[in-house]
This record gives structure tokens, C-alpha cells and sequence, in this order.
């Protein structure tokens, strides 16, 4: 009950601020963008090993990303070309995260980490494939977000890794990152499996029903000796 309160709260809050931009007219492609730039800051902070600022900052970031698409559906500016412009920009900022993050693991410092740069990095080719494979599987059937590892999973666990970061902290809680990009490096990997083998089952539906739907005499496979009797018939006499 208290949770839903706040929930509540938290949506009049965002309707409020959505209606205020909405009304000043202000571009939802320019919200996109300052989003993509705060992403492209918190990745800056992630390399010089600035967790929790990092943490903070993603957080108004996604409220960015939030806020964009509802002032476009708002304000009837709804464009393909801010749909596009939206989905490709959220590869940037997943991208610039993840570099960061390597760039931080790789310093010659205390928290110098070989094993946490590799899984940095395959986290950030797993999150692009997990993207890609939506789109081009979106080309062929209506929707492939299956997968429990997306990108709103993928900003809340780099929040809970960047605000547990406690150096020196002996919390069973703190620090928290590494793990994050074990979770990460993983479930993108499952992720990806899981839409491509979704794809695979719905393009097969696709295809039986496609097969039921052709008529039985397009399909059956004539004896070639019959074909050729019927097609040249032998001369009587």
C-alpha cells in the first residue's frame, strides 16, 4: 500500500512536469539528446571512478528518457524519425556506460580488474545484440521484446552497482559492481538466445500456417510417369 502511494506520487509528479513541457513546446528530439549527453557524463564519471555521482546522474538521465516519448505522444509530435532517433541514441548511452566502466577497470590503480574489463565488455557486445536482434527480428514479426535482461533492467542494475560503490565499505552490500557485470555479461548473452530462438518459433507458426492455407492439389507431388500420360496421351489405333 505505502508503495503504491509513492508510486502514485512519483507518476503525478512526472504527468506534471510531462504537461509543463508539453505546453512550453519544448522538442522531444531535444529532450533525447540532453538525455544522451547526461549518459555521456555519467560514462566520464564511471572512468574516473566517480560511482555514486555516476549513480545520480543516470538517474536523471533516464527521467529523460521517460519524459521524451510521453511529451511527443502529448504534444502530437509523435515522428517516425523520433522513434528512430530514440532507439539508436539509447545504444550510445548503453555504450558510453559499459566504456566507462571498462576504462575504469583497466587504470593502473587499486581496482585494476582484467576479469571486470572482459566482462564489461562482452556485457556491451551482449546489450548491442540484444538490440539488434529485436530490430531485425521486429522486421519479420510484430514484436520481439522477450527476455528478461532489457534495457530498463540493464540502467537499474548499473544504479544499484554505481550507488553501492563504498570503497573501503566491508557491507555485504556495497560494491556491488562487479557482480552487477557478471549479471549483465550473462543474462545479454541468455537474453539474445532466448529472442533468437522467439523468432525462430514464431516464423515457423508462420510458415505451417502459410503451408495449411495452400491448397492440397499445389502441394501434392505428382508421379512424373502419370503426369506425362495425362499431358501426352497415347494415340487410340
Amino acid at each position: 500500500m505505502f508503495g503504491a502511494s509513492i508510486g502514485r506520487a512519483a507518476q503525478r509528479i512526472i504527468d506534471a512536469i510531462v504537461r509543463w513541457l508539453a505546453s512550453g513546446h519544448i522538442s522531444p528530439n531535444l529532450l533525447t539528446v540532453i538525455g544522451v549527453g547526461i549518459n555521456v557524463g555519467c560514462g566520464l564519471l564511471f572512468g574516473l571512478g566517480r560511482f555514486f555521482a555516476a549513480g545520480i546522474l543516470l538517474l536523471v538521465a533516464n527521467l529523460f528518457d521517460m519524459l521524451d516519448g510521453q511529451v511527443a505522444r502529448l504534444s502530437g509530435r509523435v515522428t517516425r524519425f523520433g522513434g528512430f532517433l530514440d532507439s539508436s541514441l539509447d545504444r550510445l548511452s548503453d555504450m558510453v556506460v559499459f566504456v566507462g566502466l571498462m576504462v575504469f577497470y583497466a587504470r593502473d590503480t587499486e581496482f585494476h580488474s582484467t576479469l571486470n574489463v572482459f566482462l564489461a565488455g562482452a556485457g556491451l557486445m551482449g546489450s548491442v545484440m540484444v538490440s539488434y536482434a529485436s530490430a531485425r527480428a521486429e522486421s519479420l514479426i510484430p514484436k520481439c521484446d522477450v527476455g528478461f535482461l532489457r534495457r530498463p533492467e540493464r540502467v537499474v542494475l548499473f544504479i544499484i552497482g554505481a550507488l553501492s560503490t563504498h570503497p573501503g565499505s566491508d557491507n555485504f552490500f556495497a560494491n556491488r559492481m562487479p557482480a552487477v557485470l557478471w549479471v549483465l555479461a550473462v543474462g545479454s548473452y541468455w537474453t539474445f538466445a532466448h529472442r533468437m530462438y522467439h523468432t525462430w518459433r514464431e516464423l515457423a507458426k508462420v510458415e505451417d500456417t502459410k503451408t495449411e492455407n495452400v491448397p492440397a492439389q499445389e502441394i501434392r507431388i505428382q508421379n512424373p510417369i502419370s503426369f506425362a500420360k495425362s499431358a501426352f496421351p497415347e494415340k487410340q489405333g
